[in-house]
């Protein structure tokens, strides 16, 4: 089965934090690419332990997901994105 997803990259100090917003999966690596190879490492082991419980499709469907030809499309999508400052007063 292939699932359309998101991956966000972060930098918190030293490491590299890898997301996947609509699953709810985080890894983290020294660099870009150790990060979301390790998010995908993370991603692959969860889903076949899911699929060996019988529980992927149902996890799929709960994060948005409907399964089309094999695939699992996200029902949402991410259409912007941008960094804004705001004003607190305390």
């Amino acid at each position: 089965m292939q699932v359309n997803m998101t991956v966000e990259v972060w930098q918190k100090g030293a490491w590299f934090i890898a997301k996947c917003p609509e699953l709810d999966f985080v890894a983290q690596g020294r660099d870009v690419e150790d990060a979301k190879r390790n998010l995908l490492e993370v991603m692959e082991i969860q889903f076949e332990e899911m699929s060996e419980l019988g529980t992927l499709e149902d996890y799929l469907q709960e994060c948005g997901y409907t399964l089309r030809d094999n695939t699992a499309v996200s029902l949402s999508e991410m259409v912007a994105f941008e960094r804004r400052a705001v004003q607190v007063i305390a």
